[in-house]
């Protein structure tokens, strides 16, 4: 296969950095890992053309978790799933566990989940795609895995706080161009010769930043790298941590004994092109694992043992809610999951009373060492997002995080929410929303972030 473009041969090889760690330099830092692929043949997540369960895998997938503590009293967690997503109820049951177990509350705990399209069906996330038209064996599957995933995080973030040791931390950003705006670059089989005229079209967010943990020696313990793209290189019917598991197994491979943990940026409207090959996904994977090395190979500034934390739910406005005649009409529809939305919220209004007119999202802002914004955002965000807070943040050092804490629904800005298609609305249905979101969604957010960040400066 040719590929989208020339690289250099390989990774490139760790590089030693000595230093001297001082007192003031110093963190507690711990990362830790267990196994959450599928030990049965179940259903997989994230398109709705799959016709039967996985079929064995090509890479495990992994909750990792990496313990930042500043030694002032402040504690958070970043915990990275090899998964399409989370919703609200599943991180609630991680989150009750981890304050359990560890004391750890909510402002503490960033969820991010690498949305790969290769992992299994979680709980209700997509339920009108996914649960709600799968037979009860299936179900039965879905609902076990789901009441088994916060006691394997809770193992994952246990083997973190376990490892904890004084740690240099440091921070940087690189540059990976794979991602391409999927809503501007129709058709897809045209990218390749599009990207080679320069002519590809559409805002895009190609930084990678990378926070890297080292050990009193120098050696690299962890790293933390986050990217802006959606893992749909593959939709085949095994087990596969799609690139950014790819990047992990590189990074891991290149600094033996170090943990790579991977969050998903703002990329709910771009997508791997071309893709649909394991050896594409291995490709992006390598290309990805190379920016970050590049950036660790080079001097990083060295974040102060510092870390500020908060979180807020806020109600994010819903419009267009449907009547009990309207979900009448839709649960006969042909098409099944306009039919199986329709009755999910049938229930949801014989139960409830009433259809909510809000939902409530989830906004994470982590400041690290006084210098990164660490932003982590609920659903699948488009890029808008990440490239306004970039211009009204502090650029590079501004990260923001999708698909994180509760992947409810696409989060389109007000651009794509008016210009329509399945990121400004459509794609509603398969997370059964029962409504489009309010054109206010994004100034309510990005106030929140604003608020929070004040807070912090």
């Amino acid at each position: 296969m040719n590929l989208p473009w020339k690289t250099g041969a390989g990774l490139l090889a760790a590089v030693f950095v000595p230093f001297a760690l001082q007192a003031a330099d110093l963190w507690q830092a711990g990362a830790g890992r267990v196994r959450i692929t599928p030990v049965q043949e179940m259903w997989m997540a994230g398109y709705g053309s799959r016709a039967r369960p996985a079929e064995g895998k090509v890479t495990d997938l992994w909750a990792k978790a990496l313990v930042l503590d500043d030694g002032k009293g402040n504690r958070g967690v970043v915990i990275t799933l090899d998964l399409v997503g989370i919703d609200r109820e599943i991180a609630g049951k991680v989150c009750t566990r981890l304050k359990k177990e560890f004391g750890l509350e909510r402002h503490q705990i960033s969820l991010c989940t690498s949305h790969t399209h290769s992992g299994p069906v979680v709980g209700r996330n997509l339920a009108p795609m996914h649960y709600a038209i799968l037979d009860p064996e299936q179900q039965e599957l879905i609902d076990d895995y789901a009441e088994r995933l916060p006691k394997r995080v809770g193992m994952a973030v246990k083997g973190a706080i376990d490892a904890l040791a004084p740690a240099k931390v440091q921070w940087g950003s690189g540059k990976a161009v794979f991602a391409v705006n999927r809503r501007e670059n129709k058709p897809y089989g045209a990218v390749p010769d599009l990207r080679a005229r320069g002519a590809l079209k559409g805002p895009v967010d190609h930084d990678v930043p990378v926070l890297s943990v080292r050990g009193e020696g120098g050696e690299l313990r962890a790293v933390l790298f986050g990217y802006a793209c959606h893992a749909t290189t593959l939709a085949f019917q095994q087990w596969n941590g799609d690139y950014p598991g790819y990047a992990q197994i590189a990074l891991e491979k290149a600094y033996p004994g170090s943990t790579a943990l991977f969050w998903a940026g703002c990329g709910a409207d771009q997508n791997p092109l071309p893709r649909r090959s394991v050896e594409l996904a291995e490709h992006y994977g390598r290309d990805l694992a190379r920016a970050v090395q590049e950036v660790i190979s080079a001097p990083m500034p060295v974040l102060n043992p510092s870390l500020s934390l908060r979180f807020r739910e806020i109600e994010l406005k819903l419009q267009q809610l449907p009547d009990a005649d309207e979900l009448k009409v839709d649960a006969q529809s042909a098409d099944r999951y306009v039919a199986a939305r329709a009755r999910i919220l049938q229930q949801r209004l014989e139960s409830q009373g009433t259809l909510k007119g809000a939902y409530p999202y989830p906004v994470l802002f982590w400041k690290l060492g006084g210098a990164i914004d660490f932003i982590s955002l609920g659903g699948e965000v488009v890029v808008d997002y990440a490239l306004r807070l970039k211009r009204e943040l502090h650029g590079r050092q501004t990260w923001v995080a999708g698909n994180a804490n509760d992947v409810m629904a696409y989060i389109p800005s007000l651009r794509v929410h008016r210009e329509g298609g399945y990121e400004g609305g459509g794609s509603n249905i398969y997370y059964g929303l029962p409504g489009l979101w309010d054109e206010g969604a994004e100034e309510a957010i990005l106030r929140t972030v604003h608020d929070l960040s004040g807070k912090e400066n």
